[in-house]
């Protein structure tokens, strides 16, 4: 693969458009009310670096697919991950259930681990754990 990565750049736009959606139709649907300074930044850092990071390979960062079929594993679990994401959106159209929450932030979270660990990329693993920890943890704290 080489410094820009195309299927990335579509699973990040894949996670974008229900949440665009979601924003327009439901004004207040990302209320924050949870106040935690640091993990509020810890979020905000782990989510932009994750969609710089999936769309970007930067040269020594990344070490790319370290087995054979590896492009096709990523594929099809990213694909997974997006429908389950996308899916997620459609069953919990409405609220702020506990539930929701969960699969909400942990999907992606999973996502861009998994992929940081497919192409051997030590910045997307990394500001995948700092994304996890912070959104998981503000999507919690969040729920009805």
């Amino acid at each position: 693969m080489s410094w820009f990565n195309y299927y990335g750049l579509i699973a990040v736009a894949i996670i974008l458009i229900p949440n665009i959606i979601s924003a327009l139709v439901d004004k207040g649907a990302f209320e924050n009310k949870y106040t935690n300074k640091a993990i509020l930044a810890l979020e905000q850092i782990g989510r932009y670096g994750c969609m710089v990071f999936m769309t970007f390979n930067i040269p020594y960062t990344y070490f790319n697919f370290w087995f054979d079929h590896a492009l096709m594993v990523y594929l099809i679990v990213n694909g997974v991950l997006l429908l389950l994401y996308v899916l997620g959106w459609i069953l919990f159209r409405k609220g702020r259930n506990t539930i929701k929450m969960l699969w909400l932030s942990i999907i992606p979270t999973v996502l861009f681990l998994f992929s940081g660990i497919m192409l051997l990329s030590i910045p997307l693993i990394v500001l995948a754990v700092i994304f996890g920890i912070g959104h998981i943890t503000v999507s919690y704290m969040n729920r009805n």
